[in-house]
């Protein structure tokens, strides 16, 4: 990465171990593809859930020569984002789907579709 990576944490206190998991899912895409630009992650909490515990909301930016992939992953209905560590594995499980699309579609591995004509 030509910009080192950047981790911010909102409404929680900085975890060592939540930092170092976001680095592990960073080098495992880093791995998958190599022209990645710059990486940045947040993860928030959201108090305002009288019923339920701390929801954490994480949201990562990749930026890479061709495009830019935003990642938001919010699920107020699901008490597994609960867990923080659970919201950053889908959050990254998300992003790690875009990337393999991009670079698909970068190879030319997806098909395109023939357009029908269509009659007046």
């Amino acid at each position: 990465m030509e910009i080192p990576l950047q981790i911010f944490f909102h409404g929680i206190p900085p975890s060592e171990a939540v930092e170092a998991r976001i680095r592990e899912k960073v080098q495992k895409l880093e791995r998958f593809h190599s022209h990645i630009i710059s990486c940045r992650v947040a993860v928030e909490s959201e108090h305002h859930h009288q019923h339920k515990g701390h929801q954490y909301h994480v949201r990562i930016d990749i930026v890479t020569p061709q495009r830019e992939i935003v990642v938001s992953r919010e699920h107020h209905d699901k008490h597994a984002h609960e867990d923080v560590y659970v919201a950053v594995r889908d959050a990254f499980d998300a992003a790690s789907r875009q990337l393999e699309d991009h670079v698909r579609i970068q190879r030319g591995e997806v098909k395109t579709h023939e357009q029908q004509d269509q009659g007046t």
